[in-house]
């Protein structure tokens, strides 16, 4: 289970498995999307992205709305404008047909807001026991604009870190409707489409260096792919942290970070530090960035880690996950 995480073992398991297995078949730039130039210049994003999330129905989203959004913001994190996503639904022999209508209906109104056509698809049946309710796979397609340039390698020192909003609401809202677990407060999902707030992004005129939706592994393993890619140390500032207080008590019982928590609405940028302020009146004009704030910087030092600076005047190294802290959190 810790190799579907997305933390360090997800890594291990690509790096050492299926790149070498694919041999020079692989693009493997590893990013959200692949980059692909066709025609006479055209850039297209293209991704895919599988959906497990027990339970598929929960506070604030389903598994249907989940795979639309997250396989759009997969696009968007390069700047795509998504145009066209297929789905396809494996199901578990016995799973009621009024679950997956609910989650198709959602599949549907998913991408009729996000304004993303649905043009292919497929449906798999399972033996009972082989598989558990509803899973998804969509994939995407999206246009990059001419002049948009937005990948993991281009943070530089004294890049600024911006996050969007709240982290780990998803993991939260997800764990608060499992069996035996209650918080005494209802955290709703933040699954959203993110292409929009790119686009204002964008707008300003600002290079983005970096964008990325810190999913699986929270902000956590986004931050460390980040600074890995780039050969940068990453330095937050822990009390500007945008954590909720009902996230905050949720990871306190439990024993876990929020930075390691999954977010589906979210999205991390790094831009140059002089053109911090701007992005970040474009971010909090869109609803879906009202709360964007900055949390930190790229510094020379430390490259490759993350460290966080705490209240009492320390630090502490913010690490990869090892292995899977929420199961079928997506």
């Amino acid at each position: 289970m810790g190799h579907g995480g997305g933390g360090a073992m997800s890594g291990e398991l690509i790096e050492h498995l299926f790149l070498p297995a694919y041999g020079a078949a692989a693009a493997a730039d590893l990013g959200d999307s692949a980059v692909l130039t066709v025609g006479s210049g055209t850039r297209l994003a293209f991704s895919t992205d599988s959906f497990v999330v027990k339970p598929m129905f929960f506070p604030g989203g389903s598994i249907g709305d989940l795979a639309v959004n997250g396989t759009v913001n997969d696009l968007a994190m390069s700047g795509a404008t998504p145009l066209f996503l297929s789905t396809a639904f494996i199901l578990a022999e016995g799973t009621a047909l009024s679950d997956v209508g609910r989650i198709a209906q959602a599949v549907g109104r998913a991408a009729e807001d996000a304004g993303v056509r649905l043009v292919t698809g497929d449906t798999k049946v399972v033996e009972h026991g082989s598989g558990d309710g509803v899973y998804l796979n969509t994939s995407g397609i999206g246009v990059i604009p001419p002049g948009v340039d937005i990948h993991a390698r281009r943070a530089l020192p004294g890049d600024a870190v911006l996050v969007s909003g709240d982290i780990g609401v998803h993991g939260v809202a997800v764990m608060s409707c499992r069996e035996g677990l209650e918080f005494g407060t209802t955290v709703e999902s933040d699954t959203a489409a993110l292409h929009g707030l790119v686009a204002a992004m964008l707008a300003t005129g600002t290079d983005l260096h970096v964008l990325r939706d810190p999913t699986r592994g929270g902000v956590s393993a986004s931050l460390n792919e980040i600074a890995r890619a780039s050969d940068v140390g990453i330095e937050l500032v822990e009390r500007l942290l945008p954590v909720p207080p009902a996230v905050r008590d949720a990871c306190s019982l439990l024993g876990l970070d929020p930075l390691q928590v999954a977010n589906e609405g979210k999205l991390i940028a790094i831009v140059p530090a002089e053109d911090a302020d701007r992005v970040l009146a474009a971010m909090r004009a869109h609803p879906l960035g009202r709360s964007a704030c900055r949390i930190g910087s790229c510094v020379p030092d430390h490259t490759g880690m993350v460290v966080a600076r705490t209240g009492l005047g320390g630090s502490r190294v913010i690490g990869l996950p090892i292995g899977e802290q929420l199961p079928r959190i997506c």
